[in-house]
């Protein structure tokens, strides 16, 4: 059927809309916006109404179908399998149970964010994680923005706007997304002095190069890469010492940043906060959202005194956290105070913590399952891998895992039909995301802690 006999079948918008399929988009989506998606739908009927059924409640079936695809947030849960616990691209740490309760808590009422309730008088949001921040470090004082590089920003924005800041040629790093620590800097108003060459900088490069112009001494962790061989940084301990003769500031900017020594739990040891301070310097800056386990935030802690000239640089507003943030930020710090439990209760730890053989033995329970929902052109099998921490920390440290490995069971087809069955796990109702390596889809269960929901999320697979 063509032509204006064609169109005399299609059914009218006001009888699609009272169809049983219309009555429920209606009661999802409102008025306009199911005019208009059965508009579109009686649209493309017309473009090809030899093959397309045009009954109302098909078409509003179908109208409803559009409505809930372009509702689907971007935003959505993912199984990270990926092999990288703090996956930048994928929100980095996972908050603990206790945060998730703090942050809803704060969505739903008013709070004391900025009231002092014994004195009925205007309060300061830094207070809320201050005291918190002193006990577990030994610094002075705190204070927190909305990321680590605008930590940084601030801090020389205060002290060396217009200023010299020194600084290690090796330590001028770049972080995820092309954003460098140079580009900071220059925006922070500083101009940027460097010493020493890409693999070694000695303590006289520093002395040398301070003059009347010197700010602040600036040393950064390079906590996302490595340099091994030839190589020589200057001690941070050395380094302040430096700057206490020449009556200047030292920042460490520790970049992923920890409280806790990472050994305990069979990790190399990186820098905690304390110990940057306990070494001499007078203002660290480390993030919130890496191995803290938190929110996304910077923290600055240091010196009673630099603390308050933070405060009260103007940028310091632009840069402030929400209430939100804050109180899971506040509930994560709380965890802390009980070190024995700590590992158990924020998933980050949890996950880094995680012990092959337990990871293993995951594997082999859904083996079965992944085979089922794949069928017989892929190879399923248990296989030992090595997860990563991620978002700069730790980079060249690998920690052993277990997965799942699926290759293509016709090897001269391997590549193209790797690609895409993960593709096909990425379209699941709640997409798993893998890593592809010689030809092999890989999903890492580190990370992985609700099978049953895994599986059940299986019955949605569609074979590429």
């Amino acid at each position: 059927m063509t032509g204006r006999a064609a169109y005399r079948q299609l059914p009218s918008v006001d009888l699609v809309l009272r169809s049983g399929a219309g009555v429920a988009a209606l009661s999802r989506h409102g008025h306009a916006l199911t005019v208009n998606a059965i508009r579109q739908t009686l649209t493309e009927i017309r473009a090809a109404p030899q093959s397309t059924p045009t009954d109302p409640e098909t078409v509003a079936l179908a109208a409803d179908a559009l409505l809930q695809a372009a509702c689907q947030s971007p935003l959505r849960p993912v199984y990270n399998l990926t092999g990288t616990v703090l996956h930048t691209n994928l929100g980095r740490a996972l908050l603990a149970e206790e945060a998730v309760a703090a942050a809803t808590l704060a969505m739903r009422n008013a709070l004391a964010l900025e009231y002092d309730l014994e004195s009925g008088k205007r309060g300061e949001r830094d207070t809320i994680l201050r005291d918190l921040l002193v006990a577990l470090t030994g610094a002075e004082d705190a204070t927190v923005v909305n990321n680590n590089a605008a930590a940084v920003l601030l801090v020389l924005n205060t002290f060396a706007a217009g200023r010299e800041t020194v600084i290690s040629r090796g330590e001028l790093i770049e972080i995820g997304g092309s954003f460098r620590m140079p580009d900071i800097m220059a925006r922070a108003g500083t101009q940027i002095v460097e010493v020493g060459t890409t693999n070694r900088t000695h303590p006289a490069d520093y002395e040398q190069a301070i003059g009347p112009d010197t700010a602040l001494l600036f040393k950064v962790h390079t906590s996302n890469y490595r340099v091994e061989g030839f190589h020589k940084e200057v001690p941070a301990p050395t380094l302040a010492a430096i700057a206490r003769q020449k009556g200047l500031p030292l920042v460490n900017d520790l970049g992923s940043g920890t409280l806790v020594d990472l050994a305990c739990w069979g990790l190399r040891h990186e820098p905690t906060v304390a110990e940057a301070l306990a070494e001499g310097a007078d203002l660290v800056t480390f993030s919130g959202d890496k191995l803290l386990g938190g929110p996304q935030a910077g923290f600055i802690l240091g010196r009673r005194d630099l603390i308050a000239a933070l405060n009260r640089n103007p940028m310091k507003r632009a840069l402030r956290l929400d209430k939100l943030r804050l109180a899971a930020l506040e509930a994560t710090l709380r965890l802390y105070q009980d070190p024995d439990r700590l590992a158990e209760r924020l998933p980050t730890l949890r996950h880094l913590a995680r012990p092959q053989a337990d990871i293993a033995t995951l594997a082999q329970d859904l083996n079965a399952a992944l085979a089922n929902a794949v069928g017989p052109e892929f190879d399923v099998s248990v296989t030992d891998c090595h997860s990563q921490i991620g978002s700069g920390a730790l980079p060249t440290d690998t920690i052993p895992s277990a997965g799942l490995a699926l290759h293509a069971a016709n090897p001269k087809a391997s590549g193209q039909r790797v690609i895409a069955l993960a593709a096909a796990f990425r379209a699941l109702p709640v997409p798993v995301i893998g890593r592809i390596a010689q030809d092999t889809f890989i999903l890492d269960l580190r990370c992985l802690e609700d099978p049953a929901a895994f599986r059940a999320n299986l019955t949605g697979f569609e074979r590429p």
